[in-house]
């Protein structure tokens, strides 16, 4: 394991009760999902970096009825590190399933890492958000709306699109997961018809919905 960096990014409320929730980011390389956990995360842009292995973050998000332990790993997207990958996302709550936008082929490799969560996952026992990144590349883009939210769709999926680099609906993407989590802590439902009626999120600065609380980082080799 590499070194362990920290960063304090905020005070929120007492974490003692905190539910963990893990979270793991699929796709091919260079999708920019070290990019948008760093964002999210470190409240900074990360120019592109092989990821070795896995990276790992966790983040406090509190909510006003719970807070949850955010546990982000960030694996590589090179074939070579495939066969290890469901090491990491071994007793995930919740996936990112990303693609490039401007990428087809990355579409399709989405799609074969959905077959895989599918053999080793209940229907009900996964939250995955399929994540069409780099919507800054809209003028490049190859996967259609129609496409995707059509496949989503078919899937019970949620479906989104960000932007690392113009930091377009990336605190979105984590911050449903965590309130999804919440949602079936208190309801015990998981269902994904619920996962589909969640409503947008409240992200304004010192909303009472959220607050960043801390967040440490570490990459796993």
């Amino acid at each position: 394991m590499g070194p362990r960096r920290t960063q304090q990014v905020g005070v929120g409320p007492s974490t003692e009760q905190a539910y963990i929730s893990k979270v793991v980011l699929l796709g091919s390389t260079a999708m920019g999902k070290s990019s948008t956990a760093f964002l999210h995360v470190k409240n900074d842009v990360r120019e592109s970096v092989l990821t070795v292995g896995c990276s790992f973050f966790t983040q406090l998000v509190c909510f006003q009825t719970a807070t949850i332990k955010l546990e982000i790993w960030d694996t590589a997207g090179q074939e070579k590190y495939h066969s290890v990958c469901h090491l990491y996302y071994r007793g995930a709550n919740a996936a990112l399933l990303v693609y490039d936008i401007a990428r087809k082929a990355t579409f399709a490799r989405a799609k074969l890492w959905l077959r895989e969560l599918e053999k080793a996952f209940l229907p009900d026992e996964l939250m995955i958000v399929l994540v069409g990144n780099k919507t800054d590349l809209t003028a490049q883009r190859e996967v259609t709306f129609e496409v995707k939210e059509e496949f989503a769709k078919s899937k019970s999926l949620i479906c989104m699109e960000t932007s690392a680099k113009s930091n377009h609906q990336v605190t979105e993407v984590f911050m449903a997961t965590g309130k999804f989590q919440v949602r079936s802590r208190w309801t015990g439902n998981s269902s994904r018809e619920m996962l589909r009626s969640l409503p947008a999120l409240s992200l304004a600065q010192g909303s009472a919905t959220f607050q960043k609380c801390c967040a440490k980082s570490s990459v796993i080799h």
